[in-house]
């Protein structure tokens, strides 16, 4: 897996009762800009969005890794959306729009190791510009979350594996005595 700095959404994002862990929608610590300054496209203030790759194989690849087993005083769950923003003519986003959003995450499934938002970079929604500016939105429900630690980022490589039952946490691969016919 290659991480990039240029890249992250987050690299510990952690989630405190009271603060980044309350009920309601938390934006990404970093919004990641796909400005160039010279080149075409090009915006209003002189920087187009770089080509990511969408559709190329191997595809850019969006991950969400729990690194510090998520609790709550509750049932606490977790969405998390990617939006993107087009330039609004001085160099900042524009109104951002949601382009994905996950399945709710129940706090059980939100254990150290297990990886939340695993896909290849998408195109963007119909009717909705390609953006120079993306970000992630964490929105948390049911319950405070009073702990717990996010990385996210966009990457080259995943290091995939199929997982061991409904725990995506636990990489395994194929059970013992499997053969596949080459």
């Amino acid at each position: 897996m290659i991480l990039d700095a240029l890249l992250a959404f987050d690299t510990a994002y952690t989630f405190v009762a009271g603060t980044t862990g309350s009920i309601a929608a938390h934006d990404s610590t970093n919004i990641i800009d796909l400005g160039i300054t010279s080149g075409i496209p090009s915006s209003a203030s002189g920087g187009g969005a770089r080509d990511i790759g969408i559709g190329d194989d191997p595809a850019m690849k969006l991950m969400v890794l729990v690194t510090v087993t998520v609790t709550s005083g509750g049932a606490g769950t977790l969405a998390i959306a990617l939006n993107g923003a087009i330039d609004n003519g001085a160099g900042l986003p524009a109104a951002f729009s949601a382009w994905w959003t996950s399945p709710t995450f129940a706090l059980a499934t939100m254990n150290a190791g297990s990886r939340l938002y695993d896909m290849d970079m998408p195109r963007p929604p119909d009717g909705i510009a390609i953006p120079r500016f993306l970000k992630l939105v964490y929105t948390i429900g049911t319950a405070t979350l009073t702990g717990g630690t996010l990385q996210s980022y966009i990457i080259l490589d995943r290091d995939d594996q199929p997982y061991q039952s409904t725990d995506n946490s636990v990489l395994g691969g194929y059970p013992a005595g499997i053969n596949v016919a080459n």
